[in-house]
């Protein structure tokens, strides 16, 4: 979600995880049309701090996951 000033905050369930601000935003904002939707996602997580809760390897492997 865009925000003002050129700034992009990362949405979960409604509420603010983060807000990204200068040349974080810039990569965000390049990036991000580039990516798959489950890439979208993981660079989502990353960047807010949600990644690597230890589920990644299996949940790869997970059917709905498959391409």
């Amino acid at each position: 979600m865009r925000h003002r000033n050129g700034q992009y905050a990362i949405l979960h369930n409604g509420t603010e995880a983060t807000i990204l601000r200068g040349k974080r935003a810039v990569n965000f904002a390049t990036k991000i049309s580039e990516l798959t939707f489950a890439e979208q996602q993981q660079l989502m997580a990353r960047l807010t701090g949600n990644y690597k809760r230890g589920n990644e390897r299996t949940a790869i492997k997970h059917l709905r996951n498959q391409k």
